[in-house]
């Protein structure tokens, strides 16, 4: 009975030691030195890169329970019905609407870490699946998705005001 107790005290001391080279074999092999500068990496090089979602992936992870189903009136992706008008609202003005929050939708979907460029990917790819022909968002599209954006919450802070 007692050896059983020996069991996991001698696996703790075995796997104590995995990875580490022994002293002898360390002091044997000399250290590296540190890069010289014209090794060493640029900022650029060492930027951290986010990488972007497709608007599909998104779909899938983020979208999908709602607008798939149609729950609380979404708009299903790959149903042009439900598209139609606010396909004709532009781009622009549907990305913030839902970025910020709109009828039943939660703001960012109800994904506080979701980014604005991967939610407008996601809106994208929905519109295109309903045969609108939104394109994934470039510089000039964020911008006039950040001013939209920014009317939104101020019709919204004024409808609060009002009561």
């Amino acid at each position: 009975m007692k050896a059983m107790y020996l069991v996991p005290v001698l696996l703790a001391f075995a796997l104590a030691g995995c990875g580490q080279q022994s002293d002898e074999k360390a002091a044997s092999q000399p250290e590296s030195p540190p890069p010289a500068p014209s090794e060493a990496a640029s900022p650029a090089e060492t930027a951290v890169v986010v990488a972007l979602k497709d608007g599909e992936q998104v779909y899938r992870e983020v979208c999908q329970a709602c607008h798939g189903a149609g729950v609380a009136n979404a708009p299903k992706a790959g149903e042009p019905g439900g598209w139609t008008a606010l396909l004709a609202e532009g781009q622009a003005v549907v990305t913030a609407h839902g970025w910020v929050g709109v009828r039943g939708m939660p703001a960012k979907g109800g994904r506080p870490d979701l980014s604005l460029e991967d939610f407008a990917r996601a809106t994208a790819w929905m519109a295109r699946s309903a045969g609108g022909d939104w394109q994934d968002p470039d510089e000039a599209m964020l911008s006039a998705i950040r001013e939209e954006e920014a009317k939104r919450i101020e019709e919204m802070k004024a409808k609060a005001a009002q009561g």
